[in-house]
C-alpha cells in the first residue's frame, strides 16, 4: 500500500469528519479502525429484529456542526415531542414547550413540578440563551451546573431535584451536576432552538452517510493500534504505517496511551437496558424522567414511537438508563429495573422481554470544570501529530466533528506550509 498524507486512527465522527475534509482537498487518507464499524461510540447493533443504540443517544438538530456537516433530509429525522413526562408523586406529570405545543400549556402550568416561578425562569433561562452566541456562552465564568441553577437563575431545589437531576444527568451522565456550566447551558441552547430527533433505523445512520463521502479503501476495520513513533505507528499484528500527518481521533484513554498529555482521560458511565414490549406505555413519543430520585432509573423512552425502524412493526422498543455504576451486580439491577417499570405502568411491564444490557464505562468525557477552560482545546501537537475527539471540544456530537474539521485544517496549514 502506497504512503497515504494523512494517516488517521479511530474512525468515530471525529476521524471520519477529519478525514472527509481532507478527501475533498485532495490528500490521500487512510482511516485505521481498532473495532468492526465505523462511528465509536455512536453505533446501533440489530438484536431480534430490533435496532438498539450504544445507549440512549438523540441528535439535537440545532448542533450548528451537524447542520454543517451532515444531510438532515436523507438521515430521515424524526422528533421527539418537546418535553417531558416526569414521574413525581407516583403519577406522570406533562411538561411541555408551550411555544411548539401550546394545548401543553395548561397542563405544564399545573403539573407539579417546581414553582410558577420556577416555570417563568425556565421561559426566562431560555430566552437569555437565545440572546447569547455560543461563543459568549464559551466565555463566561465556568462554574458546576448546580451552582448556576441554584445562583444565577434562581431555581427551586424541588425543581433541580424533580426535572434537572434527571433531565441533565440522563445527558451528563452525572446526577450530582457537576458538569461545567458552560456545556449546560450550550446544551440547553440547542434544546430549545431545534428539536430532539432521532434517524429511522438507528443513531449510526450518521456515522454510515459521513463514510460514503470516503473511498472504500480508505477505511480499514478491526485494526488496533498498539504505538505511535514519530511518523510511525505500530499495529497490534507487528506491522507499521507512515505518513507525514498523523491524526489521533479516538477517546481520549486511547488517546493518552498513544502520545501522552491528553486530558481529561477520565470518563462517565452508564447502563441502558432494553425491553421488547408488545405495545408502547406512552401516548406520546416523549422523553420520561424520574423526578423521584427513587430507584435505578434515571430516564426512559421508547425509540420505536420516535422514528421508524426501531422495532418490527408489531413490537415496541423500550430504552431504559441508569446513571453511573450501581453496586449491584447485573442480576440484581435487572430485578430492580423491572420492579420500578412494574410500578411506573402495571404488570404488563412485567412481562417484557429483556433484550440487552449494556454497560458503558466510558460513555462521555467527564465535564466538570475546567473541561471547558478553554473550550476549544488544542488539536495540534506538532507538526505531523494531532489529537481529536469529543474531549477536545464540547462533549457531543457536535464537539466530535467540530474537533474533527479542526484537526483537518491544522493538518492542511502544516500540509501546505
Amino acid at each position: 500500500m502506497a504512503t497515504p498524507d494523512v494517516l488517521v486512527i479511530g474512525a468515530g465522527l471525529a476521524g471520519l469528519n477529519c478525514a472527509r475534509h481532507l478527501h475533498e482537498r485532495g490528500l490521500t487518507v487512510q482511516v485505521v479502525e481498532a473495532t468492526d464499524r465505523v462511528g465509536g461510540r455512536v453505533r446501533t447493533d440489530t438484536v431480534d429484529g430490533f435496532r438498539l443504540d450504544r445507549g440512549f443517544q438523540v441528535l439535537l438538530t440545532a448542533y450548528p456542526e451537524t447542520q454543517r456537516e451532515l444531510d438532515y433530509d436523507a438521515l430521515d429525522l424524526h422528533p421527539f415531542h418537546d418535553g417531558a413526562l416526569v414521574r413525581y408523586n407516583g403519577r406522570f406529570q406533562r411538561v411541555a414547550d408551550p411555544r411548539r405545543h401550546p394545548w401543553d400549556a395548561p397542563r405544564t402550568v399545573l403539573a407539579r413540578i417546581g414553582t410558577l416561578a420556577d416555570k417563568l425562569r425556565v421561559l426566562r433561562l431560555r430566552q437569555a440563551l437565545a440572546d447569547r452566541s455560543i461563543p459568549a456562552i464559551m466565555e463566561q465564568e465556568e462554574r458546576p451546573t448546580i451552582e448556576v441553577l441554584r445562583e444565577r437563575w434562581g431555581f427551586s431545589s424541588v425543581m433541580i431535584d424533580c426535572f434537572f437531576r434527571p433531565f441533565l444527568g440522563g445527558i451528563f451522565f452525572d446526577r450530582a451536576l457537576q458538569a461545567s456550566s458552560r456545556m449546560f447551558e450550550f446544551v440547553f441552547k440547542m434544546f430549545a432552538e431545534g428539536r430532539t430527533v432521532l434517524p429511522a433505523g438507528g443513531i449510526d445512520r450518521i456515522p454510515a452517510q459521513m463514510r460514503r463521502d470516503l473511498p472504500d479503501e480508505a477505511v480499514r476495520l478491526n485494526t488496533r493500534v498498539e504505538a505511535i513513533d514519530e511518523q510511525t505507528v505500530t499495529l497490534a499484528t507487528g506491522n507499521a504505517l507512515e505518513a507525514p500527518h498523523v491524526v489521533v481521533a479516538t477517546e481520549a484513554p486511547a488517546a493518552n496511551r498513544l502520545v501522552g498529555d491528553v486530558s481529561p482521560t477520565e470518563g462517565r458511565s452508564t447502563i441502558c437496558l432494553y425491553y421488547d414490549a408488545p405495545r408502547s406505555p406512552l401516548d406520546d413519543p416523549f422523553l420520561v424522567l424520574n423526578g423521584e430520585g427513587v430507584g435505578p432509573i434515571n430516564n426512559l423512552a421508547v425509540p420505536s414511537d420516535v422514528a421508524p425502524g426501531y422495532a418490527p412493526d408489531d413490537r415496541a422498543l423500550v430504552s431504559v438508563v441508569v446513571v453511573g455504576t450501581p453496586a449491584e451486580d447485573e442480576a440484581a439491577l435487572q430485578r430492580s429495573v423491572r420492579a420500578q417499570l412494574i410500578d411506573w405502568f402495571g404488570l404488563e411491564a412485567g412481562g417484557w422481554t429483556h433484550l440487552q444490557t449494556q454497560q458503558l464505562p466510558y460513555a462521555l468525557p467527564e465535564q466538570a470544570p475546567p473541561f471547558l477552560s478553554p473550550h476549544e482545546r488544542p488539536v495540534r501537537r506538532r507538526r505531523g501529530l494531532y489529537v481529536c475527539g469529543d474531549h477536545r471540544r464540547t462533549a457531543s456530537l457536535n464537539g466530535a466533528l467540530a474537533a474533527g474539521r479542526a484537526a483537518a485544517d491544522a493538518v492542511w496549514a502544516d500540509h501546505t506550509d
